[in-house]
């Protein structure tokens, strides 16, 4: 058992889909000792949530402008997001050790050492009076690393009572996994999960989503077209590696012949195709694989990852985890894991050439 004492963190994060800030505490010890506390979403203001998607689309901007304005922005939405959160649980400033504050991705190029999350780690420490950490990424990306996922060490601690070799599948805008057998962590981006058929959905039908599959259950893909995105070389990419929202996109027009249905179908199965891709990438086949993300939701998705995979594909409630928040909850462990000088990632997760820190903390005033 761990000697260190149990420390309360707060963790908030918006993921590549941004539909919305993830907000939930944890009280842990920053290695062995999870124990996760409730959550909360809440939406971005519609004008800056369409403000960043213009953003993200236009890749040569994210990197290189300054972006002050949008940066406070986004710091002030979390900020925001962060005191309704302690509001509506009754957990005062107090109680509260620490703030995992993961900011909003616009621009994730590993291969030139380069990522970029909007957010002011000392703006929300001075605002909300709690020591802040921010920045995970940045440290593995520039030793090498694939900056992504960043979860698995989390992921590695929530499962230590589970039978393994297990598979741990996010379906949010990317997809990816962690492989777990007991001291091997593997962790890696598999492809697009939500993001393509979102994006797709949306052009369509001005709809966020397809609503529990249905549309995409309703068609027929498109096999031809499946197999020509399941060439695209990342797909044969050893681990670890990992992906930007926007990567696929270009690759993926060819759906635009299609009708609503079988466009939808078409990249749906993209997502399951490229979710089986990552069994060449693991030492042995997962006796279950646990899903979480926005995508667990999707019955299409689900279907057919049982089908193709023939073993237990569950979601994560099912062994008692909150799927909506894991994320949340896991920047506000790796950010006491930050402040004791623990690894964040390691080689089998992130691809960098040694388990690495990370993470900069701001004091609060």
């Amino acid at each position: 058992m761990s000697q260190r004492p149990l420390v309360k963190a707060i963790g908030v994060i918006s993921g590549t889909s941004m539909d919305g800030i993830d907000v939930s505490v944890v009280d842990t010890d920053g290695d062995t000792v999870v124990k996760p506390g409730p959550g909360r979403t809440f939406s971005y203001p519609e004008d800056l949530r369409k403000t960043l998607q213009t953003l993200i689309a236009q890749p040569e901007r994210a990197q290189s402008e300054p972006l002050e304005d949008l940066e406070r922005a986004v710091t002030d939405a979390h900020i925001a997001a962060i005191r309704r959160f302690m509001s509506e649980t009754g957990i005062s400033t107090g109680d509260v050790s620490l703030i995992g504050f993961h900011g909003q991705t616009v621009y994730h190029r590993p291969e030139v050492r380069f990522t970029r999350q909007l957010g002011l780690g000392d703006r929300v420490a001075a605002a909300l009076g709690i020591d802040t950490v921010y920045r995970f990424r940045h440290a593995d990306v520039a030793s090498g690393g694939e900056g992504a996922p960043f979860v698995p060490l989390y992921h590695r601690a929530l499962a230590s009572g589970l039978a393994q070799p297990l598979m741990i599948l996010n379906l949010g805008g990317v997809g990816n996994v962690t492989y777990i057998d007991r001291d091997t962590v593997i962790a890696f981006d598999t492809g697009p999960a939500s993001a393509l058929l979102d994006d797709f959905i949306l052009r369509r039908r001005g709809l966020s989503f397809d609503e529990n599959g249905q549309l995409a259950a309703s068609g027929k893909a498109d096999a031809k077209l499946v197999m020509e995105f399941m060439l695209n070389p990342f797909f044969d990419r050893p681990a670890p590696k990992s992906l930007d929202r926007q990567d696929f996109h270009a690759r993926a027009k060819g759906v635009e012949t299609l009708s609503d249905a079988d466009g939808a179908a078409t990249l749906a199965e993209f997502t399951i195709q490229s979710v089986i891709a990552s069994l060449r990438h693991v030492p042995g086949a997962p006796q279950r694989w646990l899903v979480t993300g926005g995508g667990r939701r999707n019955a299409h998705f689900m279907k057919r990852l049982h089908a193709e995979l023939r073993v237990p594909v569950d979601p994560v409630e099912a062994v008692g985890w909150d799927g909506d928040f894991l994320e949340a909850q896991a920047f506000g462990y790796l950010a006491v894991r930050s402040t004791l000088g623990l690894p964040l990632s390691l080689p089998t997760t992130t691809g960098v050439p040694h388990p690495m820190p990370g993470g900069e903390l701001n004091r609060a005033a």
